[in-house]
């Protein structure tokens, strides 16, 4: 555990790059990643609150974890960092920029995420799935409710939507994400999806690449466009056979985009 009060795994040598996990899934999801590239850049990887080795600290909030990882930057006095951030991971990284600016960030990766979970009469361009305010309410609530029955359909909802992912993935994704405590993960989905980043993004400090799989089952072709229309410097690289998670799904092409951005 670091003075920043969350576990993080730190390996490798070079640029630093953070990888921020996904809601439900911790740090552990980005291990494929950590053996490609450690030997090319600094990888940083924590757990964050209600997730992992790092579950029970409090508060369980997107900004929490954004300021945890913010003083692990300060603490180690890195610079240029990348930041790459999975679905909640990505609401951390702009919560971070937010609440700190961007003075030890290089660029940002978002991989497969929109900057409003919610939509709403003026937004369409959260979960492919149309969840409202309304419809939100009762997921909360089926989180600890339902835990048991919820593991596998969260997994299968990771990957594309037309085929079955390699032999193991869901197995372990599901495996992953039912250790998880179902109280804590219900404080950082009531946090993340309170949240709306689009301002934000409109004004981004650093580079901005988004990572997106072309057969998502959580965001559409509607949000890559939206970013390219608003975020200033912005680049999309489409995963063609993957859905919320290219790094899992795609890894080898996932390694090159990323040896692309820390070796810029």
């Amino acid at each position: 555990m670091t003075a920043s009060g969350l576990y993080i795994r730190n390996e490798g040598a070079g640029r630093p790059i953070v990888f921020v996990h996904g809601w439900s899934c911790p740090g552990m999801f980005f291990n494929r990643q950590v053996a490609d590239l450690k030997d090319h850049a600094r990888c940083i990887v924590p757990d964050l609150p209600g997730h992992g080795a790092t579950g029970d600290r409090v508060p369980r909030t997107i900004e929490a974890a954004a300021d945890a990882i913010q003083a692990y930057l300060n603490e180690q006095d890195l610079q240029d960092v990348v930041l790459c951030g999975w679905s909640m991971g990505a609401l951390v990284s702009y919560a971070l920029i937010e609440r700190h600016g961007a003075d030890r960030i290089g660029s940002m990766i978002a991989i497969d995420m929109s900057p409003k979970v919610l939509n709403d009469a003026g937004w369409q361009n959260g979960t492919r799935s149309g969840l409202t305010v309304d419809q939100n309410t009762h997921f909360i609530n089926t989180i600890t409710a339902d835990w048991q029955r919820l593991p596998r359909r969260i997994a299968r909802r990771m990957f594309a939507a037309d085929s079955e992912p390699c032999p193991g993935l869901l197995d372990y994704a599901s495996r992953e994400i039912a250790k998880a405590n179902p109280i804590w993960l219900k404080d950082m989905w009531m946090s993340l999806t309170a949240l709306d980043f689009r301002e934000l993004l409109r004004t981004f400090p650093v580079p901005f690449h988004l990572a997106a799989g072309a057969k998502s089952q959580l965001y559409s072709p509607e949000v890559h466009r939206w970013h390219d229309e608003n975020v200033p410097d912005f680049q999309l690289t489409l995963f063609d056979h993957s859905g919320h998670a290219p790094h899992l799904e795609e890894p080898e092409k996932f390694k090159a985009l990323v040896l692309g951005e820390v070796t810029q």
